[in-house]
């Protein structure tokens, strides 16, 4: 029997499962938004370190040259480079929050342990007009040592870079000012040609005392007087021998590496003289390395045959200049050569033991040479 009530479908409203492509938004979106948050806490955090000194414990003084018209964004990447900030954006943010301007160039003595307040306070004072020292130390000048060697060596026994001292090196203005004051001594090394360092040979090997704001200048000038203070007796012997001080010195720096007695560095020097006299190349290795400015225990044909005129292998005479700063001894030993009149052209030594045999003609050395080259491994 119908009674009019029809079977009715219920309808349920259970929530749609998400599909699998909103599920990947949601979960990229999700990290996205955990990557920007874990970001900006990093540099937050980042920020922060950034506006303490950068090694608060740190007694290092290191020298900081800011050039003329730097930015306040330029000094920050300088100091940062130079590992006196943490961060150059954030020093550039720090100074210019705190309304600090009129930053001066010059050379800065700074520290790792100041802060970015004491450190924009001191660039507002301004700095030396060139490198100084910034407390009291020694420098030692090893015998037979290049200008590059002594570069290195400055930079590690002082607060001058090495990159100052080879720069000044150069600078041509101030070897004229040098020259004023040592006519006698730098006459010739200012009149010569393609030469790599004016004052190559000319800074005197000793230890010099570093006195606190001494300028690099001074340091230099130091060396120099000492070259013409040991030279100045021998000034009229080199002019009777018919040398310039910058032959003097280039022989004095290749007997100071070829010899290490002062009877051998005498030998040595004749053998030098008696190849000039005959218009023949000195045929020195350390000429070719000096050269091609590298360290190496055999050198190539290629090396042999460089076009640099300090290669005194393939050019006759004494090349440019000195080769390094020789000691006293090997000076000596040029001017008061022995043996010259044995005929001496030729030397070769025994690497192990040192012992130094000479020749006069070539074949006598090729077979010398030959003896020796199972020991020597050439």
């Amino acid at each position: 029997m119908d009674n009019g009530n029809e079977p009715t479908s219920r309808q349920t409203n259970a929530p749609k499962k998400p599909s699998t492509g909103r599920k990947i938004i949601i979960g990229v979106v999700s990290v996205l938004v955990l990557l920007v948050v874990a970001i900006g806490i990093a540099f937050y955090q980042y920020f922060q370190s950034a506006l303490k000194p950068l090694n608060p414990n740190s007694n290092e003084v290191v020298q900081v040259d800011i050039p003329m018209g730097a930015s306040n964004k330029k000094i920050g990447s300088i100091l940062q480079d130079d590992k006196i900030v943490k961060s150059g954006m954030v020093f550039n943010y720090y100074v210019k929050s705190h309304n600090f301007s009129d930053f001066r160039a010059g050379y800065y003595q700074l520290k790792p342990s100041m802060t970015l307040n004491q450190i924009a306070k001191e660039l507002q004072k301004g700095g030396s007009s060139e490198p100084i020292q910034s407390q009291r130390g020694k420098v030692l000048i090893q015998e037979g040592a290049t200008v590059e060697n002594v570069a290195d060596t400055i930079s590690s026994q002082t607060d001058f870079s090495r990159s100052e001292f080879i720069n000044l090196m150069k600078n041509q203005s101030y070897m004229k000012q040098l020259a004023a004051k040592y006519p006698k001594l730098l006459k010739s090394t200012m009149a010569g040609k393609d030469v790599r360092y004016r004052l190559e040979g000319y800074l005197y090997p000793a230890t010099y005392t570093v006195s606190k704001n001494m300028s690099l200048k001074r340091l230099v000038d130091s060396m120099v007087a000492q070259t013409n203070v040991e030279l100045a007796p021998y000034f009229k012997t080199i002019s009777k021998k018919h040398m310039t001080i910058q032959q003097v010195l280039t022989l004095s720096s290749l007997v100071e590496r070829e010899g290490v007695t002062t009877k051998d560095r005498r030998k040595i020097a004749g053998v030098f003289l008696n190849r000039i006299a005959a218009n023949m190349p000195l045929q020195s290795d350390i000429s070719v390395l000096y050269a091609i400015n590298k360290h190496k225990k055999n050198l190539s044909m290629k090396d042999l045959q460089s076009n640099s005129p300090y290669n005194l292998y393939k050019n006759a005479g004494y090349g440019p200049g000195p080769f390094n700063n020789p000691s006293l001894d090997s000076i000596k030993a040029v001017l008061n050569p022995s043996e010259r009149s044995e005929g001496y052209l030729y030397f070769v030594a025994n690497t192990k033991t040192g012992k130094i045999y000479y020749s006069k003609t070539l074949d006598e050395h090729n077979q010398k040479a030959g003896n020796l080259q199972s020991v020597n491994g050439d």
